[in-house]
């Protein structure tokens, strides 16, 4: 895994979130509670809902505009077919980490 640096952990609200801008898509950053983070795809599938805006809690995320709750190691979403990407996050002295390997553009010129 080739690993970047994205924010301190700090940057990142308790219960809350920011969004960062790759070359796929935007990804949301979630800080739980308990200080662990989790990174998924900030995209709710049912209808485009911005899941960084949405309320954390626990290990879960609800989509601000139509209550669909996701968990934020698995992406799948509570008692419906339909999942969201998640993207592996490490921290370090403080600092959040996620992995290159999904969030840069691979595509050949």
């Amino acid at each position: 895994m080739s690993w970047i640096d994205i924010c301190a952990l700090d940057d990142i609200p308790l219960r809350g979130a920011r969004k960062l801008k790759t070359a796929q898509g935007c990804i949301a950053v979630f800080r739980t509670a308990e200080n662990e983070v989790f990174a998924t795809s900030n995209t709710c599938p049912h209808k485009g809902g911005p899941l960084a805006d949405g309320i954390v809690h626990g290990q879960s995320v609800t989509c601000p505009l139509h209550n669909w709750v996701f968990d934020l190691e698995t992406g799948q979403a509570r008692g419906e077919d339909a999942a969201i990407a998640t993207y592996p996050l490490r921290v370090e002295e403080g600092r959040v980490w996620i992995d290159a390997s999904g969030v840069v553009d691979r595509t050949a010129a």
